[in-house]
């Protein structure tokens, strides 16, 4: 009774102590629940949307000296050893670990903690394709007759852009990616800035002229359960798990936070159950708690077998020349062969 009360003093007299977190401009949590931590901690919650997730991170990265928040969330496995080499993280081993997916648990040094996860995937229209053909492999894709009908993002500017980019990597290495990104170049895809501009421009589903897209794996649920009740079955599907890319997205303390305390409550937070359950219909990823229920609708989302993934040293190691690379080949012209002769 006590502590409750001196909460609802701290809250009534504006004295409640804030703390920011700073995430991708995707994120999206119940406003209910938000209020529910702030009435039980005391504590005033702000969230500072930073853009994508490497621009988040960048943000964070360049006021290290004089951090903006307290706590970084969103940064995914594509930045996650940048992250970590930058020293810009506080390790911390939160009581809430022990219930998280230990497959998700990638730094040992739990300066980043693991809060949901997803693919990023090849989406198609499938009313566009009921009476065509699909490809049936991702070399397909590079045909002309399905290039021409592709919208990817471009990887300097887009998160989903990177990660299909990085599939594409992961899928036919080194030696051949370049080449297949010019046959796709060849035939005709479009690049579109962002994942927004590539959906819901470009995308037949929304009276665009591509029925394929890079989007996400939980894409077709969400096209479900917003369509409030015009679609019982998805209108889109995934295509290609060996072209799907897995994502984790960490929350870390920032170095300099002014409430050490504060901070790992929030971190604690949101590994929370309840909110492991609500970031499912709130950002279409899942959750990273063993135990958190899935939403009826994620039936129309399970997880693609046999999807790529890429270790996060050789990731932030080789990611800038990744972007270069296919920068040159897709959007200035070059040749694969004379690209290649530059890493030399």
């Amino acid at each position: 009774m006590q502590r409750a009360f001196a909460l609802l003093v701290l809250l009534a007299f504006g004295l409640a102590q804030e703390i920011t977190v700073l995430t991708h401009a995707s994120f999206s949590l119940d406003k209910g629940l938000i209020a529910q931590f702030e009435r039980e901690t005391g504590l005033r919650l702000r969230f500072l949307k930073g853009g994508d997730a490497g621009e988040t991170l960048n943000r964070a990265i360049l006021t290290k000296g004089a951090p903006i928040a307290d706590v970084l969330y969103g940064f995914d496995n594509t930045f996650l050893a940048r992250a970590l080499e930058a020293d810009i993280l506080l390790p911390y081993r939160s009581p809430e670990i022990r219930n998280l997916k230990s497959t998700l648990l990638l730094d040992p040094t739990f300066r980043a903690l693991p809060v949901d996860y997803g693919w990023v995937s090849l989406n198609y229209d499938r009313a566009y394709f009921r009476e065509r053909p699909l490809p049936q492999t991702p070399q397909d894709l590079a045909r002309p007759e399905y290039a021409r009908l592709l919208v990817v993002q471009n990887p300097a500017t887009s998160s989903p852009g990177l990660a299909f980019l990085m599939a594409t990597v992961a899928r036919f290495g080194e030696d051949g990616y370049l080449d297949f990104w010019a046959r796709l170049r060849d035939g005709g895809v479009r690049v579109a800035k962002g994942w927004s501009e590539a959906y819901y421009t470009h995308f037949t589903l929304y009276k665009g002229d591509r029925p394929l897209v890079v989007s996400y794996t939980t894409s077709p649920a969400a096209e479900v359960y917003y369509s409030e009740g015009k679609y019982r079955e998805p209108p889109t599907g995934n295509l290609f798990p060996e072209l799907s890319f897995f994502q984790v997205e960490f929350v870390g303390i920032l170095k300099g936070t002014k409430n050490l305390e504060g901070a790992k409550r929030v971190v604690d937070w949101l590994l929370s159950r309840p909110v492991q359950e609500n970031l499912p219909m709130e950002m279409w990823m899942y959750p990273a708690r063993r135990e958190a229920r899935l939403p009826e609708v994620f039936r129309f989302a399970p997880e693609p077998l046999g999807s790529v993934r890429l270790d996060p040293k050789a990731m932030a190691l080789h990611r800038e020349r990744w972007i270069a690379e296919w920068t040159q080949v897709v959007l200035q012209g070059r040749s694969p062969e004379e690209v290649r002769r530059g890493r030399r």
